[in-house]
């Protein structure tokens, strides 16, 4: 059974930094996704980053220049560097992977709280 456990959410200042992790266990075959999505309150849930097993990067526009994911292959882990956050950066984080065969697995959200 595939399990993501995620960590590093909080509360932080605006202008603050946080770096979220998600470990992932359970899974067969070798991960080919691995992305953060995030959703605020009464917001869809949408797209931060991803990266591909060959660290192919995309990010949204919103957080190009801030935020910056990367992985470790032999940990089946990923990370998200937050910098210079902002109040509208406040959501639930989740992490996201799915391997080669099209797997999909999420995690359950670590909160992110951009306040003063």
């Amino acid at each position: 059974q595939v399990q993501l456990v995620e960590s590093g959410g909080g509360l932080v200042q605006p202008g603050g930094s946080l770096r979220l992790s998600c470990a992932a266990s359970g899974i067969i075959g070798s991960i080919y996704t691995m992305a953060w999505h995030r959703q605020a309150p009464g917001q869809e849930r949408e797209l931060v980053a991803r990266i591909t097993y060959y660290d192919s990067t995309n990010y949204a526009d919103s957080v190009k220049g801030r935020f910056t994911i990367s992985r470790d292959n032999a940990k089946n882990t990923v990370y998200l560097q937050m910098n210079s956050l902002k109040p509208e950066d406040t959501a639930v984080y989740y992490c996201y992977v799915r391997n080669f065969a099209g797997t999909a697995s999420w995690g359950k959200g670590t909160l992110v709280t951009v306040s003063s």
